[in-house]
């Protein structure tokens, strides 16, 4: 039987390491629903706006043959709301976020895949601001 999975992210300046994630995630199961979060959320933890609207970031996502299902994540505090509504089996996230959803296990599984090395959103930001 296929497990739904989950994952959420930003997924702005779209990347290898983005792609390889969640091939690696939807592999994990049958189906994959990404959470994207919302421009006015990415505000509230980065204190700046994507570079890439919420809608084109969700365009991008939905493009992908690996990717099931997307919706837009409002609120950091609705994680298990978003689990449950979509009736995930498994949360996929970066392991650079090891251990920071271990509560979400009284929802579904957990586990936290191994990121691309050398390539963060961040660091290419921070390039280009540069040139």
């Amino acid at each position: 039987m296929s497990r739904r999975v989950i994952t959420f992210g930003t997924f702005d300046v779209f990347h290898v390491g983005h792609i390889n994630i969640l091939e690696r995630a939807r592999k994990e199961g049958g189906y994959l629903i990404v959470g994207v979060s919302s421009d006015a959320l990415n505000f509230s933890k980065k204190q700046r706006y994507p570079i890439y609207s919420q809608a084109d970031r969700i365009k991008i996502l939905e493009s992908l043959r690996f990717v099931d299902e997307v919706f837009v994540e409002e609120s950091l505090e609705l994680k298990a709301e978003y689990i449950q509504d979509a009736k995930a089996d498994l949360l996929v996230m970066g392991d650079d976020w090891a251990g920071k959803f271990d509560e979400m296990k009284a929802y579904c599984d957990v586990k936290y895949l191994t990121r691309t090395p050398s390539i963060s959103t961040t660091e290419i930001i921070e390039v280009v601001k540069s040139i």
